[in-house]
């Protein structure tokens, strides 16, 4: 199943020469824009961690007095330096939005979909550049949006992350349901368009823009992670944004699809014959295929390093590919796990703890054949690889926890406590958050021609690791405990008080980690300029992209494009001098084609 050889047409784009703003601003080379989207991505999450360092000190030592958080948050909302507590939900609820869409789903994929999708198929471009150019800003515009919520006068949105009704639908609910919500509901709507738009464009890529010999079945698994990730995308995201559009009808229309006998200061207001349980299906029917539309680039990600890093073929090329499109697959019937304690009928609370067990097996297969690639190989240990290694390490760590949450009976117990906010920051955030390192690491070379300092790389993660494990390894324990998650203090709570010593080590940690990212944002924007300067293929890598000039060239190629002739992992392969075989070049008479 080949394709066949796509110009894309972009010849006469090199008989004219950009301008700064048709090249850096609004430039149509996939390149460039994957450089948008990381450099967009880096600024939010500078945003969204320092908001979690802020409550974790809160959290750490409640009601007491900081400067920074006077010089921060104002007078209205950290009087004589204490914070008040609607600013503790709104900064949980932005920081948790930030993170999970801006941070891990479009400067994540974004990324590394646009960078490599055309370079690893041997494409000239994406198939429409200008849609590509128009998903980027509209990405950006819900970035700049959301950072405005910030500053409206009753108070960002803090109904959480998840933005429950009756608090989102009701703009007089508190402070932070009025111009906050509405901001956060029309920059999601825009966001929602953006990865659409940039899914579409993924996929018509994949399916037409392949080179001759580049059949599916040569594809790097970075490129069938982007792949299902885009799937799964243009499946889920149209739900949630269903779901934000019912609930702005709700607040300005009078509508009441979520909304039911709701007393407000004793008065019965007019809303009947909603359903908030309504709102949580059609939110987590985004919601957890979210978990793999994160997941998934990192661990393609991850797949593309290991194998390139321990110099010897990825094992079980085909397994991978099938648990990629199982967990797809998977990913979008467990959605109701979320909602066990929502008063569910237990035996649809028994088929979703059914398929929550079943995503397991993909899942385990991924942490196995990573493990069996490391076995024996000549191991790189570069920042990249250490990465990777970590991610297998969070992903299996996390992963073993999601058992417990996804058994109904099991769940109940640990809902809403720190032991779920544990889990999926490890399985989600710190994995995720490792793949992109990792990608970053890896690639930067082929994005920025220059060289990452290594030896920081080296403190980047042994810090980073660390501090991930110091963060949310307690917080299983205080979440078995008892201790809720969303709480700005436990001091009314005599039962909670032998915890707060566990608080203070975490937030000790978290502030620690969270310092020594400045290590990476240093060694990045540094290496940008004066980082050493990269030879065409450092890593010894064998797909397409390490083909292409160091010097970047709209439509990657500056002659023929390449042909295909072997799959992405033939390393230290038998009757070859070098340890790597790239993918153009052709097979040696009698040559074994390998069993993946």
């Amino acid at each position: 199943m080949s394709a066949e050889v796509h110009d894309n047409g972009h010849e006469h784009e090199h008989h004219h020469k950009d301008t700064f703003i048709t090249k850096y601003i609004f430039s149509l080379d996939h390149k460039m824009i994957a450089k948008q989207y990381l450099i967009t991505g880096i600024i939010m999450g500078i945003i969204g961690v320092g908001m979690s360092m802020l409550f974790r000190m809160q959290l750490a030592w409640p009601e007491q007095s900081f400067k920074i958080f006077n010089v921060l948050l104002g007078d209205k909302w950290a009087p004589n330096g204490v914070m008040a507590n609607d600013i503790y939900l709104s900064l949980v609820t932005i920081h948790g939005t930030i993170m999970v869409f801006f941070v891990l789903t479009a400067a994540l994929s974004g990324t590394f979909s646009n960078l490599l999708i055309p370079l690893q198929l041997g494409a000239r471009d994406m198939a429409s550049g200008f849609m590509n150019m128009i998903s980027y800003w509209l990405f950006f515009l819900s970035s700049v949006i959301m950072i405005a919520s910030l500053f409206a006068e009753a108070g960002p949105a803090n109904s959480g992350w998840t933005i429950y009704p009756p608090l989102s639908a009701l703009p007089k609910a508190i402070g932070g349901s009025g111009l906050g919500m509405t901001l956060w509901l029309i920059s999601m709507a825009i966001f929602i368009s953006s990865s659409l738009m940039g899914s579409l464009n993924y996929i018509v890529t994949v399916i037409n823009l392949r080179t001759k010999g580049m059949s599916m079945t040569r594809m790097p698994l970075t490129v069938w992670a982007f792949f299902v990730t885009a799937i799964i995308g243009v499946v889920s995201f149209p739900v949630l944004l269903s779901a934000a559009l019912l609930l702005i009808f709700d607040r300005s229309f009078g509508t009441s699809f979520f909304l039911s006998d709701i007393y407000l200061a004793g008065e019965v207001l007019h809303y009947q014959g909603g359903s908030p349980v309504l709102f949580e299906h059609l939110f987590w029917f985004l919601g957890h295929p979210e978990v793999y539309i994160v997941l998934l680039p990192a661990l393609g990600i991850t797949s593309e390093v290991i194998a390139t890093n321990s110099r010897k073929p990825i094992f079980g090329y085909r397994a991978m590919i099938m648990s990629i499109i199982a967990i797809g697959f998977l990913s979008t019937i467990v959605w109701g796990h979320h909602m066990f304690v929502s008063g569910m009928n237990p035996f649809l609370g028994s088929v979703f703890t059914f398929t929550t067990l079943l995503i397991a097996i993909p899942s385990a297969v991924k942490a196995f054949n990573y493990i069996t690639t490391l076995w024996k190989g000549n191991l790189q240990l570069n920042p990249a690889m250490l990465f990777s290694i970590g991610l297998v390490s969070t992903f299996i760590t996390g992963g073993l926890t999601g058992i417990i949450l996804g058994d109904s009976t099991l769940d109940i117990n640990v809902h809403d406590t720190y032991f779920v906010v544990a889990h999926f920051h490890l399985v989600m955030g710190i994995s995720a958050l490792y793949g992109m390192f990792a990608g970053i690491y890896h690639w930067f070379p082929k994005m920025f021609g220059r060289m990452l300092n290594k030896n920081m790389g080296y403190v980047h993660f042994w810090v980073t690791a660390v501090c991930a494990y110091g963060v949310f390894f307690p917080m299983h324990f205080i979440g078995l405990a008892g201790l809720p998650r969303r709480y700005y203090t436990n001091t009314n709570f005599p039962l909670f008080d032998d915890l707060q010593n566990v608080n203070v080590l975490i937030t000790l940690f978290a502030l620690v980690g969270g310092a020594f990212q400045l290590v990476f944002l240093y060694n990045f924007f540094s290496s940008i300029f004066y980082g050493k300067k990269s030879v065409q293929n450092p890593w010894k890598s064998n797909t397409l992209e390490w083909t292409t000039p160091v010097e970047h060239v709209h439509g990657n190629w500056p002659g023929e494009l390449p042909e295909v002739h072997r799959w992405p992992y033939d390393y230290s392969k038998p009757g070859h001098d070098e340890d790597f075989v790239p993918q153009n070049v052709p097979m040696k008479p009698g040559e074994e084609v390998l069993h993946h």
